[in-house]
């Protein structure tokens, strides 16, 4: 099962990613992992993209695509993979269907009013990274880090108005994503308020309705 995974910030791609990994036994690959990894073991594709970002520069989207096609070819991947984060662009997807065919690109939709609300509930430890919510992760005191007892910070990122401004990106970029795959009959969207086990259980019946 080869997947991409296409959602706003805030709308539990990455914990649906995570969920459909472990579904399907297939890795979960995200473009800030490969560009990690590849910085870290100081490959020739990951020295590459280090010029560009020390440059404070986007990595061109012919890099990106070698260093994620790099990823897939790697044993793990032998049985499929989920793609998180990637492709963000047209010419990135294009690059991408003349490599590999993808079985489903799966939109997580849910409302911008909802990702807002959602985002506004965040907090994370400065210290020690863990992450919490005002609803759904309650540290045991409040604004208290369970870990190291560090006290909790909004990130500027989940600032309302911050939000705002990275779903017109989003959407901008997004949108032909949406276009494409949909012509191409590779879409399936799924209604990303629901719960995250019906969530879940949304994107493989659809899934297993198109195999």
């Amino acid at each position: 099962m080869k997947l991409i995974l296409l959602g706003a910030p805030g709308a539990g791609k990455g914990t649906q990613a995570t969920r459909l990994a472990e579904h399907y036994q297939i890795p979960h690959i995200s473009t800030g992992d490969i560009f990690r990894a590849n910085l870290k073991a100081q490959t020739e594709l990951g020295m590459k993209a280090k010029t560009y970002m020390d440059a404070g520069l986007l990595v061109p989207d012919e890099l990106t695509v070698d260093l994620v096609m790099d990823r897939i070819s790697q044993e793990d991947c032998a049985n499929g993979y989920i793609l998180d984060g990637f492709p963000r662009t047209l010419a990135q997807a294009a690059a991408l269907d003349a490599k590999v065919q993808i079985d489903a690109a799966v939109d997580v939709e849910v409302p911008d009013e909802n990702i807002v609300s959602r985002m506004a509930g965040r907090r994370v430890c400065p210290a020690c990274g863990e992450p919490y919510h005002t609803e759904w992760k309650v540290p045991k005191k409040e604004g208290i880090c369970d870990r190291c007892g560090a006290e909790l910070i909004i990130r500027k990122d989940d600032e309302p108005e911050t939000v705002l401004k990275r779903l017109v990106v989003y959407h901008d970029q997004t949108q032909p994503l949406i276009d494409h795959y949909g012509s191409m009959d590779r879409l399936v969207t799924v209604d990303g308020t629901l719960s995250v086990e019906e969530v879940t259980e949304a994107i493989v019946s659809a899934l297993e309705a198109r195999a």
